[in-house]
């Protein structure tokens, strides 16, 4: 995920269309690093968020408001000294560089007409929102940088601004083929670097994009650029600079296993495969507002999660360890056969045993075949074969004790990897509450002094198949069960990943006789998305009328069993599933 040069130029285009002749009529400040901008224009109201916090700097419109503290921040209040009522005359970017400029003009306290403007730097860590007067000095800035931090660059007020040149990059604007071929051939390492670390406000995964759309291998060293290479690279290269120029932006957010992982001002071919899709939009504020929003909400359950994750992880290695254990020594018992029939054959041949021998011949006559004995020297025929009957109950009592111990830990291990597979499910904080109350109630988490149930409100998935059928997945083991035994009617179709955890998946049939096959296929791909084996090419998913669906007793959250059933090989991609709305 890249905030790169040409991602500002389509949020500098859509901040021109809807804010230039706005007048500034509120001006926050909600964190140290941020700046809400309110402007009422002809076409409406509208609000700008501006961030130079390090680890996120962002630009970009929005309708969300931010609660501000009681008293507000000196660099706020400056702003609002200067700019409260100010009408925005420009709004540009230089080339393609990370930065904004925002041209403010109002008058000041004679009455007279000044300019200034207000500039946003989104640099990373670097990142700064910087206020300058009509003769570029700093006036003041949301971060203030002494030599003492920066030697390269000073933002004080009474300052003049500058942009440092610390990289040495080309215009991706203006460029030809010569310059274009010259820059790559300098840089004799992969193509895509070649290409974003040549020229300004080119990102890593846009870069990968333009070798992509040319038919060229970004990890291929420019040395192994061929003529008709540098031809189509520079064709896409300029095509795209053609369509920056022109401000033909496409902005798009790409899905792989349906979360975001990247977005771009311009198509993103690159993501044109099984298990990945790309939405499109058609403002990027929109987009940015929407893919930072579902980013930090992975974040945030992810980090909420990790202490459930911790405790299944740690109760699922010590039940692996403990299944490991009990399956070797299950092992160790395979010679108790053996040593029963040792047994029966000295009891029916031991008179032929000589006193002192090591070992006896004997017929087995289970299998007629001649076997050997091995013998205790010291002991008797009949003693010997006290002693085979001792190990035998012995290993027989053990094995007989380990084939039930075996089934309650292997069924422990299936129930904690259904829920870790839960937990990777869960989108929403609702949803890690009900797991934690699984927890709880299967004595892995102590439920503290009078502590009550927590109040369930996550709820299943609800889908519609392109034939309009509902199709509802559960997101845990509790929504497992009640979908297929509380919700689900005998004829309705239940689906699930074959011998792995996952979601039971449920098509309500309603009135309609059978399904289609599209509906099927839709269903098994739910079946696998919602699975352990998500990411798969194929994903093997048992399908089943519900009717068929039974639970054991004393069978843990989530497990059934059915005996008949159709199956079928399917990938995960839901990208064209519908999700219903409420």
């Amino acid at each position: 995920m890249a905030f790169d040069g040409v991602t500002i130029a389509n949020v500098v285009s859509e901040l021109k269309k809807e804010l230039v002749g706005g007048r500034l009529y509120k001006i926050a400040q909600p964190e140290e690093d941020e700046l809400l901008l309110t402007i009422k224009h002809p076409g409406g109201q509208k609000r700008l968020f501006l961030s130079a916090e390090a680890s996120l700097p962002l630009l970009y419109l929005t309708e969300t408001n931010k609660t501000s503290p009681m008293t507000a921040p000196n660099f706020c209040m400056l702003l609002r000294k200067h700019l409260q009522n100010g009408r925005i005359t420009d709004i540009s970017q230089p080339g393609l560089e990370r930065i904004v400029h925002m041209e403010i003009e109002h008058l000041d306290e004679m009455g007279d007409l000044r300019h200034k403007t207000l500039i946003v730097e989104i640099m990373g860590k670097h990142s700064n929102i910087i206020f300058c007067d009509e003769n570029g000095i700093i006036i003041d800035s949301i971060k203030r940088i002494s030599a003492a931090v920066s030697s390269v660059r000073e933002v004080l007020p009474g300052k003049p601004y500058f942009v440092a040149e610390t990289q040495n990059k080309l215009d991706a604007l203006h460029t030809d083929r010569g310059s274009f071929r010259n820059a790559l051939a300098a840089k004799p390492q992969p193509v895509f670097k070649a290409i974003y670390g040549s020229y300004t406000g080119i990102s890593p995964i846009l870069a990968q994009e333009l070798c992509h759309e040319a038919a060229i291998d970004g990890e291929s060293s420019t040395a192994a650029l061929s003529d008709s290479d540098y031809d189509r690279l520079y064709q896409v290269f300029e095509g795209m600079a053609e369509r920056i120029r022109e401000e033909h932006f496409a902005p798009n957010i790409a899905y792989r296993n349906g979360k975001p992982v990247e977005f771009c001002a311009l198509p993103l071919t690159l993501y044109d495969y099984e298990g990945c899709h790309t939405v499109a939009y058609d403002s990027m504020s929109v987009l940015l507002e929407k893919y930072y929003k579902e980013k930090n909400t992975l974040t945030r359950i992810r980090q909420k999660s990790s202490d459930l994750r911790r405790i299944v992880q740690t109760a699922l290695e010590r039940n692996i360890k403990k299944y490991d254990l009990q399956l070797r020594q299950i092992k160790d018992t395979e010679k108790r056969e053996t040593y029963r029939i040792y047994g029966e054959l000295l009891n029916t041949y031991g008179y032929d045993a000589s006193p002192g021998a090591k070992s006896l011949e004997a017929l087995n006559y289970y299998t007629n075949e001649t076997i050997v004995i091995p013998l205790d020297p010291t002991l008797s025929a009949t003693e010997n074969a006290k002693k085979y009957f001792e190990k035998y109950g012995k290993l027989k009592r053990t094995f007989e004790a380990l084939g039930d111990l075996t089934k309650e830990v292997k069924a422990e291990i299936d129930h904690l990897e259904s829920i870790s597979t839960a937990l990777d499910i869960a989108m929403f904080e609702e949803d890690l509450a009900q797991i934690k109350e699984e927890l709880t109630e299967s004595g892995y988490i102590r439920r503290k002094g009078n502590a009550k149930k927590q109040k369930i409100t996550s709820k299943p998935y609800h889908y519609i198949s392109s034939d309009g059928f509902h199709m509802y997945v559960g997101k845990n083991n509790y929504q497992n069960d009640e979908l297929t035994f509380k919700i689900a009617t005998g004829n309705d179709w239940w689906f699930h990943a074959k011998q792995m955890p996952g979601s039971h998946v449920i098509v309500r049939l309603g009135n309609a006789e059978e399904l289609p096959d599209r509906t099927f296929e839709e269903a098994a791909r739910l079946a696998a998305y919602y699975s352990k084996g998500r990411g798969q090419d194929k994903v093997e998913i048992d399908y089943i009328q519900k009717k068929h669906v039974k639970k054991p007793n004393g069978a843990k959250p989530g497990f059934v069993v059915y005996y008949t059933n159709f199956s079928m090989a399917i990938d995960s991609d839901i990208s064209g599933i519908r999700l219903a709305e409420g």
